[in-house]
């Protein structure tokens, strides 16, 4: 299974956020979800999770 990625630093914020989530698909999901509303006030919906789903990139192997 592919490693996704989740990068705060891809999209401008307020707070200039440079958190980067990685892990299996359903754990990156989670914690961008939890990390989108409590840093970042967005509210937990269903279009919010497909937002981040939709942002999520395959991870790079190691060279």
């Amino acid at each position: 299974m592919t490693r996704k990625v989740a990068d705060c630093r891809r999209f401008p914020s307020e707070s200039h956020c440079t958190l980067t989530i990685s892990g299996e698909e359903d754990e990156v999901l989670r914690a961008a979800t939890e990390h989108a509303v409590s840093v970042h006030q967005h509210k937990d919906s269903p279009e919010l999770r497909q937002q981040l789903k939709e942002f999520l990139e395959d991870e790079k192997a190691p060279s």
